[in-house]
């Protein structure tokens, strides 16, 4: 056989063999659409943005085999409203907050947010290696969802006030939109806890429905215009010292997916949860500087107010713990969690951290 014919020979074995390959790659990868509700609107780049970086990293790796479409709050359900798409098969998928719906169950609102709990970085630690991730699907198990991380913002704001914040005396008949359980905690002290979804805060806020609102911090509430309305923005949000925005799949749906898929999932997850942070670090720093130059005051919490609420939460996490068994399980262990973090945290982050804050103040960065 001369090399010509050898070589044309091998080509065309090559071609059959690819195109045997063929339908058994097409059936690995076979061609999926999901539907994802966003409890965010989209004029919030950062937090609505993670369900479309996980749209788009899962279709681009998928070679466009597997795609999952984002919609907005309300334009297939209200934002507060994504979780039971998915529990009813309205929607494959949501990309939201647990704590919106902690009426249910307290136990919805502690892998997101709760006072007092794990700043950023604990928090993430926490899901992903101190087993948080698997605690949650236990209980989300038998609301047919499975969750993952999808997004965090770091440490929130204490909100805007139309009056500063004094005293604990000061909050008691104050109208306040805020998210989660953390509104039974400051019910405690006698504010008046609202649940309104971010499209909705700013009217509410401007026609004096409400007398104050938390929301995120310096970028996205600028975008939603509180400073215009409420002059005091108070810090830090104590209520939300991190708060993980999750993906809530259909369990079943999720199940049926090809091994590839479901990995392919968890990577882009993680891969949005991260990128949440860092848009949040990059945008919040010249946010807050636009802010206070348009008359933001800036206001800290008293260690008067610190204490009282602290002491609130407690006392509302004796409670639940005593009433609710996956409540309390779940609790237990970031509370474990959260004991040896910050003592870390205070040896080599906080002393480093201070000291280059104090490096900054004197204008030497």
């Amino acid at each position: 056989m001369d090399r010509r014919s050898f070589l044309t020979k091998a080509a065309l074995g090559g071609a059959a063999a690819s195109t045997l390959a063929a339908p058994a790659i097409a059936q690995s990868n076979p061609q999926i659409t999901w539907r994802l509700a966003s409890s965010f609107p989209k004029s919030l780049d950062t937090i609505y943005g993670g369900a479309e970086v996980l749209s788009k990293m899962v279709e681009e790796a998928s070679d466009g085999n597997f795609k999952i479409q984002v919609f907005a709050a309300g334009e297939i359900v209200p934002g507060l409203q994504v979780a039971d798409a998915v529990m009813n098969g309205t929607v494959e998928a949501c990309h939201t907050a647990g704590y919106y719906f902690w009426g249910k169950d307290p136990t919805w609102a502690l892998a997101a947010a709760v006072p007092f709990s794990l700043n950023a970085r604990g928090l993430n630690a926490w899901h992903y290696h101190g087993g948080g991730i698997d605690l949650y699907n236990e209980f989300l198990a038998k609301q047919g969802l499975y969750g993952l991380p999808g997004g965090n913002t770091g440490a929130q704001m204490g909100g805007w006030f139309r009056k500063e914040i004094n005293s604990v005396e000061d909050f008691k008949g104050l109208k306040m939109r805020v998210g989660g359980f953390a509104g039974k905690v400051l019910e405690k002290l006698g504010l008046v806890p609202q649940q309104i979804a971010g499209g909705d805060i700013y009217p509410s806020l401007e026609k004096g429905t409400i007398d104050a609102t938390e929301w995120i911090g310096p970028y996205d509430d600028e975008k939603l215009g509180f400073y215009k309305v409420a002059p005091y923005y108070y810090y830090p949000g104590w209520w939300e010292g991190s708060l993980t925005v999750h993906f809530f799949f259909s369990k079943k749906q999720i199940e049926s997916l090809p091994k590839q898929y479901q990995g392919l999932l968890h990577t882009a997850a993680q891969a949005a949860n991260a990128d949440m942070l860092q848009k949040y670090d990059m945008k919040n720093p010249a946010a807050i500087k636009r802010l206070v130059a348009n008359g933001t005051q800036l206001k800290a919490f008293n260690p008067e107010i610190m204490q009282a609420c602290f002491k609130a939460a407690n006392e509302v996490y004796a409670d639940m713990e005593a009433s609710n068994p996956e409540f309390a399980k779940i609790w237990g262990s970031i509370k474990d969690f959260r004991k040896d973090y910050f003592t870390w945290e205070q040896v080599a982050e906080y002393n480093y951290d201070t000291f280059m804050m104090r490096e900054n103040i004197a204008g030497k960065l």
